[in-house]
Order: C-alpha cells, then sequence, then structure tokens
C-alpha cells in the first residue's frame, strides 16, 4: 500500500490533470470555460452576500459625515479618511501595523478556512461571476447556447447579441472605474468633472476610458486567468493550506470507486459518485475538485451545489463535495486548534491592541519644531541669548485650528513669532517661525533642553521637546 495514498485513490483517478490546467488545450491555446451556471443553497448565500457588497460598493462613496466623504483613499494627495477620520503621510506608522494585521489575518483565515475569500468576498470573483456572468447568461443563454452560439456562423442574431453583450460590459467597466475613481477623489469632485466640458479634463477622461478598457478586457476576456495568472493568492496559498485547512474538497472514501449507476449493479461495488461530471461542468476554472485540491480553485462552492443535486436524485446524502478538511475526510474527526494557528490568532491579538492604541493616542494636530539650519545663536546682551526655530503643523481636521505656542521649561523663556499667530486652515499644514530667548543663568551648556507646550482653546494639546543653541562658555 501506498502511505501517501492510503486508501487507493490513485487508481481512480486521471493523474493527466496535473500535466497541464484545465485552460489551456493540448496545443497550447487558451481553452475558453463555459461553466453551466450554479443553482443551490451555497450559490443563494453567494448571491446574498455579493448584492451586500455590491450595495457597500457602489454606495459608500456617497456616504458623507458633516459633508466630508466617510471613505476617502486619494494616493495623489496622500490622504485618506476612514469612518470619518482623516490620515496623512504623519500616520504612516498607523498604515504599516494596519497592513501587518491584515496580511497576518488573512495568512490566519487561509490556513483554518482555506481559500473561502477568493470565491465568497474577492471582488475579481464577484464581479465575474455574480455580475458580467449573469450578463452573459442573460444574453447568450445557457453553457450550452453559448458554446452553440460562439460554434455558429455569423448570423444577425449572434451580431446582436455579440455587441449588445460586450457594450453592456463595458458600460458596467465604466461605472466601475468611476466608482473606484470616486474614492480617490470623492464623488463631489468625480460630479464636477462629469458635469464639466470634457475639453476641460482630457486627460482624466482618456485615462477613465483606458482604465475602463482595463476592467472590460479582465471580465470580458481575462477572465479566470486572473486567478490563475496574475493573483499572488493564488500562489501562496500552497504553502499556507494543510491537511487540517478547511477547503472545498471531495469525499474520496465515500465516492470512491466512482461509477455509473447501471440497473443490477451491486450497490457495495460502487462509491456514492455516479461520475457525471457535473463539478466539473459548474467550475468557473474548468477543474475536476475530485482530484484534490489544486491552485485554480477558488472554492466557490459551485461543486458543493451541483453534487448535492445530484445526489437528491439518486437518493444518497448530500456533502460528497462538502467544506471539510482532509484530516476529517481520513479519520472522520474533527482535528483540535493547531499550535499554528494559535500563534497566529495571538499575533494577531497583539497587532490589534497595538493598532487600538496607535488610533486612540492619534493627533488631531501635530507640531514639529526644529532650530532652523545653518544658523548659530544670536547674543542679545549680556544676560540673553536667542535662537531661531521653524515650526510645521499640521491640521488633519476639518476645521480651522488657532495654536498658541508657550514655553513650559525652562523658567524665563519668552517666544517671539514671525509673522502671524499660528493659524492652519482646514486640512491643511502651517510653516512658520519665531525667536526663542533665554535668560544666561537657565542655560545649562552649550546645548539646553527646551520642553513646549501647545495650546488649542486653553488646553494643552501637545508637547513638543527641542534643544537651544547656546555658546561653549558664558
Amino acid at each position: 500500500m501506498n502511505p501517501d495514498d492510503p486508501f487507493n485513490i490513485g487508481q481512480h483517478v486521471d493523474q493527466s490533470y496535473r500535466d497541464s490546467i484545465g485552460t489551456i488545450g493540448p496545443d497550447g491555446k487558451r481553452k475558453w470555460v463555459f461553466p453551466w451556471q450554479p443553482k443551490g443553497k451555497m450559490y443563494n448565500r453567494r448571491s446574498m452576500l455579493s448584492v451586500i457588497y455590491l450595495c457597500l460598493f457602489f454606495g459608500l462613496p456617497f456616504l458623507k459625515h458633516n459633508g466630508h466623504p466617510m471613505f476617502l483613499v486619494n494616493v495623489l494627495e496622500r490622504k485618506f479618511i476612514l469612518f470619518g477620520a482623516i490620515f496623512w503621510p504623519q500616520d504612516l506608522v498607523i498604515f504599516g501595523v494596519a497592513m501587518i494585521t491584515f496580511i497576518i489575518f488573512v495568512v490566519m483565515f487561509t490556513v483554518a478556512f482555506g481559500r473561502i475569500f477568493c470565491g465568497w468576498i474577492c471582488p475579481q470573483t464577484i464581479f465575474m461571476e455574480m455580475v458580467f456572468r449573469r450578463i452573459e447568461y442573460w444574453i447568450d443563454g445557457s453553457a450550452a447556447h453559448q458554446i452553440k452560439l460562439k460554434n455558429s456562423p455569423w448570423t444577425t442574431e449572434k451580431v446582436i447579441k455579440r455587441i449588445s453583450k460586450h457594450l453592456i460590459f463595458y458600460f458596467v467597466a465604466f461605472l466601475i472605474s468611476n466608482t473606484f475613481l470616486a474614492y480617490v477623489i470623492g464623488v463631489d469632485e468625480l460630479f464636477k468633472i462629469i458635469n464639466d466640458p470634457i475639453s476641460i479634463h482630457m486627460g482624466g477622461f482618456t485615462m477613465m476610458l483606458i482604465f475602463s478598457g482595463v476592467f472590460y478586457f479582465v471580465y470580458a476576456w481575462f477572465r479566470e486567468q486572473v486567478c490563475l495568472i496574475a493573483c499572488p493568492y493564488g500562489r501562496l496559498q500552497g504553502v499556507m493550506l494543510d491537511k487540517n485547512s478547511i477547503v472545498v474538497a471531495y469525499d474520496f472514501k465515500r465516492g470512491e470507486p466512482r461509477g455509473h449507476i447501471h440497473k443490477g449493479d451491486d450497490p457495495q461495488s460502487k462509491g456514492d459518485c455516479i461520475d457525471c461530471g457535473m463539478c466539473v461542468k459548474v467550475c468557473p476554472t474548468a477543474i475536476d475538485i475530485r482530484n484534490g485540491t489544486q491552485l485554480e480553485c477558488v472554492n466557490c462552492t459551485a461543486c458543493i451545489d451541483a453534487c448535492d443535486e445530484v445526489m437528491d436524485k439518486v437518493h444518497k446524502p448530500q456533502g460528497l463535495i462538502r467544506l471539510t478538511s482532509e484530516h476529517k475526510i481520513v479519520n472522520n474527526t474533527k482535528q483540535g486548534m493547531l499550535w499554528i494557528t494559535k500563534a497566529y490568532i495571538a499575533v494577531l491579538s497583539l497587532l490589534l491592541i497595538i493598532l487600538v492604541a496607535l488610533i486612540s493616542s492619534r493627533q488631531n494636530v501635530e507640531t514639529t519644531i526644529l532650530r532652523a539650519p545653518g544658523i548659530l545663536f544670536q547674543k542679545l546682551d549680556t544676560a540673553h541669548y536667542s535662537n531661531l526655530y521653524q515650526i510645521k503643523t499640521i491640521n488633519k481636521t476639518y476645521n480651522t485650528v488657532h495654536l498658541i505656542l508657550k514655553v513650559e521649561s525652562p523658567a524665563g523663556a519668552v517666544v517671539k513669532m514671525v509673522g502671524d499667530s499660528i493659524k492652519i486652515q482646514p486640512e491643511s499644514k502651517y510653516d512658520g517661525q519665531f525667536f526663542l530667548v533665554l535668560p544666561a543663568q537657565v542655560m545649562t551648556g552649550h546645548k539646553t533642553k527646551v520642553v513646549f507646550q501647545i495650546y488649542q482653546d486653553g488646553e494643552a494639546i501637545e508637547t513638543v521637546k527641542t534643544n537651544f543653541l547656546g555658546p561653549f562658555y558664558q
């Protein structure tokens, strides 16, 4: 007995599938996939989740709080708004921790639940299967009708269907592109561009057509190849999955040896799989899940619905293909939480605590004070010296901010602003200069520690420390 194949599955499975992928023909050319339209409880759940997702995707740019967007990812101006809070490049640490937290979450989720994200949450899958594929079923008909239409000569009906479908495809792609643009520049700016003459925004309009063309190309032609070729997550899953990961799996103990049902057959001589091939027909990446977990599988669960329907027809229990782990199929027992999963949970919990702490301690006004470079101290008289400082303040709020700069220590220091007082417009920064005058008797040598307090509406909101440069000998 082969220790790697204790149930002798290899004798029932055609191993030639390892030599190529289902979307590439023997001649090396692209093999177009015509999946049957899924139906069943899993597909219904995916549809409900997709409706929620699409409503959120197209609706979030329109959500506002006090006249400002709730979500904005303005990479051009390096400005990000999440749940109404503005984040700037100065909050890079928060973004770094958030990104690491997200990556750890994805890894932990994949180790525990496999690639379910790809089939149920990934925008590529949702738009492809729940929007563009449904448009195709609506215009071209079922998979059989689509194959027949592709192989038929160019008739008036075929031309009308092709033009209609691809015009709708491009319109939806254009809508998706505009929605993404709304996340970048905001809906107000987007509507302004739409209402202005095209000549004023010719460059932006051209780029929008190009991006729409890219989306159209992806969903009209490239399709499942994104998951097989372009997406790195599919490549990474091979090193993240183990025998205890929950994946879409075929119960080979129950299903093998597979075979068609014939009158007079001994029920004990065959497994529950009747080799109808429905799991392959509905697969959007053209794989046979009975061969095991494969790179192309996005865990869309379409094969589960198809197999359950067949099992109902042949009066056998559902679940021949289901969400489970290889360990549970082989041993018929559920594996407890592994140490690696516990480690991921511990690291993720720690990162979440750090992230919450960083966000809660984040300042709406951030000030930096530095000595003016290349300028030494100035001796005003025998008892006083001065330094020139540069002050930079970021206002991360939607309100105008008035600040007052005071010296906490040493005693006797005097601030003399150069120009106007510190007034910062909403979502902007202030660059200014000031002189700090220090009595000679409070100086502690060549460098004296200075502590500033930043006040807003009579309340100290920030403490800034720097040095005062004096003479080597007094």
